[in-house]
Order: structure tokens, then sequence, then C-alpha cells
């Protein structure tokens, strides 16, 4: 697995993503600069449909930790064999929420044409 091939993985789920690094760990008020960032969901696509959100953090897919991109591509492929999955995000509340970030489960159900 590849870095390239985790990104081609994440754009067949729906998402462009990258590795959180320094920069965007101080965007988004990390403690760490680990995991998988959201850049953009493709509409219509698998992660559309779970909720997936840019700008979150993609922490872990079916209980397996995601530190990189690495571990994304190889989660996500297994997931994706999968008829269903479940995404865990990092993820901003909603303008005006004075809760702030919080954790969330997506469940990704099987691609339906």
């Amino acid at each position: 697995m590849t870095v390239d091939e985790a990104a081609k993985l994440g754009e067949e789920f729906g998402v462009i993503v990258g590795d959180v690094d320094e920069d965007i760990k101080k965007e988004l008020k990390l403690e760490r600069a680990q995991g998988v960032a959201v850049f953009e969901v493709i509409g219509n696509s698998r992660a559309d449909y779970a909720g997936i959100k840019v700008r979150s953090v993609i922490k872990e897919i079916d209980k397996t930790e995601i530190r990189n991109m690495l571990d994304f591509g190889k989660a996500i492929k297994r997931g994706m064999k999968e008829c269903n999955f479940t995404v865990g995000t990092y993820e901003p509340a909603d303008p005006g929420d004075p809760v702030g970030w919080g954790v969330n489960f997506h469940f990704v159900g099987c691609k339906r044409d």
C-alpha cells in the first residue's frame, strides 16, 4: 500500500483525504498530528451518504485506529470489500454549537446503483 493507492481508494469511497500534518493540527486545534483529514466529500458517494463531513478527521475504520494515510488505505480497502462498516471521525460541531468538536460514528451501508 502506498499513499497514492490509499488516496485513490479514498476517492472510490468518496473522500479526498490527506495526513494530518502540523498545520492541520494547529488549524483544527488537535492534540496530535494523527489521523486522516477530509478535504472534500464527493457527492452521491458512500462517504456522502454516510454523512462524512469536510474538515473532519478520520480516526478509525471498523475499530481499526487510523494514524496516517497507509492505515487509512488498508482499512478502507478492507471496509469497502464488506457490505457494511463504520467510520469514526472527529469533527466540528454545527456553527453556533457551544460544545465544539466531537466524535461521530458513521455507518457505511451497501452501495446501491
